[in-house]
C-alpha cells in the first residue's frame, strides 16, 4: 500500500514539475514576442548556449539582452505543441516540443516550423535555461 501512495506522489510531483517548465517556455517566448529580455534573463543561467543552423552561441545576460534588442528580428506569434519534459534527475529538466513561429527579419515576415529542446537546472530552488537548441523541421516529401 505504501509503494502505490509514494508512487502517486512522485507522478504528482513530476506532473507538477512538468506543469512549471511548460510555463516557464511559454514565458520566455512571450518574453521575447513583449521585447522583454529581463523577463528572459531571469530565467536564464549564466553563461547559457544556443544552438541552432546558424551554429552555437555562448552568452551571458549582456548579451542575451543586446541579441533581444536587435531591431532586424522580431517575434511576431508563436506556437508551440507536442511538448514533453523529461527529468533525468530531480534538478534537471529537459523539454522538447515543436515550434511554429513568425517572424519579421529586416521588416520582411518569415514563418518556420522547428523542434526545440531546452535544458534547465534547479538553481536555488529556481528553474534555470542553461541550453535551448533549435532544429529546422525539413518538410515532408
Amino acid at each position: 500500500m505504501s509503494v502505490i501512495i509514494l508512487e502517486r506522489i512522485a507522478v504528482m510531483t513530476v506532473s507538477k514539475q512538468q506543469g512549471e517548465i511548460e510555463r516557464l517556455e511559454n514565458e520566455f517566448w512571450k518574453s521575447m514576442m513583449d521585447g522583454a529580455p529581463e523577463v528572459a534573463t531571469a530565467m536564464l543561467t549564466e553563461p547559457a548556449v544556443m544552438v541552432s543552423g546558424h551554429g552555437t552561441n555562448k552568452f551571458d545576460h549582456a548579451a542575451y539582452t543586446r541579441m533581444a534588442k536587435d531591431g532586424r528580428y522580431k517575434l511576431t506569434a508563436y506556437e508551440i505543441s507536442g511538448m514533453d519534459v523529461v527529468f533525468p534527475r530531480d534538478d534537471v529538466a529537459v523539454a522538447s516540443y515543436h515550434v511554429n513561429q513568425k517572424f519579421e527579419q529586416n521588416g520582411k515576415p518569415i514563418e518556420m516550423e522547428v523542434y526545440d529542446t531546452s535544458t534547465w537546472v534547479k538553481l536555488d530552488d529556481q528553474w534555470r535555461c542553461v541550453m535551448h537548441t533549435e532544429s529546422a523541421a525539413t518538410p515532408a516529401h
